[in-house]
């Protein structure tokens, strides 16, 4: 079956008026903010999360650095709470939902955490999607005995910690880590037959943990890291990004690898298309630029071509049973194409929500308890929420098979997911154009 990021077409982010609104709204405590309302009415004596009625969070990029991606991650969250509640709730009550902006930044999403997990008392938090705002959040939902699944942060910093014990179970992605997508892109690099890659990162656990996964299985595969022993990390909050750029470019390399995110990511590559350094260079991308908006903002040459035609890149790919049916429901709700992550939104909060009614709690207790029962083996594969809840309902065990994949989390609270590969087109669109496996 082909890919549905064959079909992905992202869309420009909301309405720069509400997204500032929003912005501004966190800015200043977050404390005004009026939770988005999937159920009744919510008021401020709301059933906590030890109360009657399960209460979630969103914590997604509405504005900054992934916003271009992010801006769709809520109303997946948002439609899978509608559909539960349309077929009778959490443990009897609708579920409701309170919707914060993550900013992708670590202090503003570290911030909206404390008040979802604190003042909202959230049972449970779809987010974040940048890995350095859920390595912001995860400590405090964990403290606080929240459970948090990431539709997104892919840094394998979270496998390590997890192993650690830091999480004590309170912590799951259905995103599979870059431990996986970063032996994608180097096996990708290998079948394109490049021998002699640079890299060049944002400086956070995303870009760094990427980094040293890419170059171990890169230089496992044969090939050659042109600027090992000076790799270049860039500082999203520089006022230029010129020597980055020279320096991930120098050297002729094959490739450039570079893990980006959108907004500075387009400066740096311009940077580099500028002092006239990625001439012949192929870009190797991935997940975190997927987006036609950042091929619009990276820009065009003297000559009307886009900068990035020809680059490739890889991205977690959605290959689950319910891919269709969300599809389809998706398209029918908000009139949009499914964009990249938000079949791993979907699916998250159905996750949430399942484990909450296994447990008989509508507390992060009870989710955390029940959240790898429902997702993996054994049990009933099933991939209709309505069809899972009701069986859960009737005390049958499930396998949820979701949109995104089967969403089978380990121990550590990670997934194993397919990678697609796609590449800019002259008029500056993407396409997926293949899949590539992680090497062994």
């Amino acid at each position: 079956m082909n890919s549905l990021l064959t079909k992905y077409r992202l869309k420009s982010p909301i309405a720069w008026g509400l997204a500032i609104a929003f912005s501004s709204s966190l800015l200043v405590g977050c404390n005004n903010q009026t939770p988005t309302d999937t159920g009744t009415a919510p008021s401020p004596d709301a059933p906590s999360a030890d109360g009657d009625s399960l209460k979630l969070g969103a914590l997604l990029p509405v504005t900054g650095d992934l916003s271009s991606i992010g801006a769709n991650m809520p109303e997946a969250v948002k439609l899978a709470i509608d559909e539960i509640n349309a077929c009778g709730g959490v443990n009897g009550q609708p579920v409701t939902l309170v919707t914060e902006d993550s900013q992708t930044d670590p202090t503003a999403g570290g911030a909206a955490m404390t008040k979802l997990a604190e003042v909202d008392r959230v049972a449970g938090v779809v987010g974040a999607f940048a890995s350095s705002v859920s390595g912001a959040a995860v400590g405090i939902a964990a403290q606080n005995k929240v459970m948090l699944i990431s539709p997104g942060s892919t840094s394998p910093v979270f496998t390590d910690q997890a192993k650690n014990g830091e999480f004590n179970g309170y912590w799951a992605r259905t995103a599979p880590p870059d431990t996986y997508q970063a032996q994608a892109l180097a096996a990708l690099a290998e079948k394109q037959g490049f021998e002699n890659v640079s890299t060049v990162v944002i400086n956070n656990d995303y870009g760094v943990g990427f980094e040293q996964q890419f170059v171990g299985a890169f230089e496992k595969s044969g090939g050659k890291l042109a600027n090992k022993e000076q790799p270049v990390r860039y500082d999203p909050k520089a006022a230029t990004l010129d020597s980055e750029a020279a320096a991930a470019f120098a050297n002729n390399p094959d490739a450039v690898a570079a893990v980006l995110y959108a907004e500075t990511g387009s400066i740096l590559l311009q940077a580099a298309y500028k002092q006239g350094l990625s001439d012949g260079v192929t870009v190797l991308l991935t997940d975190g630029v997927y987006s036609e908006d950042f091929v619009e903002q990276v820009g065009k040459t003297a000559d009307d071509q886009y900068i990035l035609e020809g680059a490739l890149g890889t991205v977690p790919g959605a290959d689950g049973q319910a891919l269709d049916a969300f599809t389809t429901k998706w398209n029918e709700k908000t009139g949009k194409d499914v964009t990249a992550f938000v079949p791993h939104s979907w699916d998250a909060t159905v996750l949430l929500m399942l484990a909450a009614e296994a447990a008989k709690a509508n507390t992060g207790e009870g989710i955390q308890s029940k959240i790898r029962e429902i997702a993996n083996a054994p049990g009933t594969e099933v991939s209709d929420p309505c069809e899972a809840i009701a069986l859960v309902r009737d005390g049958e065990d499930i396998n949820y098979q979701g949109a995104s994949g089967n969403v089978d989390i380990d121990e550590n609270g990670d997934v194993v997911g397919s990678y697609d590969v796609w590449t800019v087109k002259a008029d500056g669109t993407t396409e997926v154009i293949d899949k590539v496996s992680p090497t062994e």
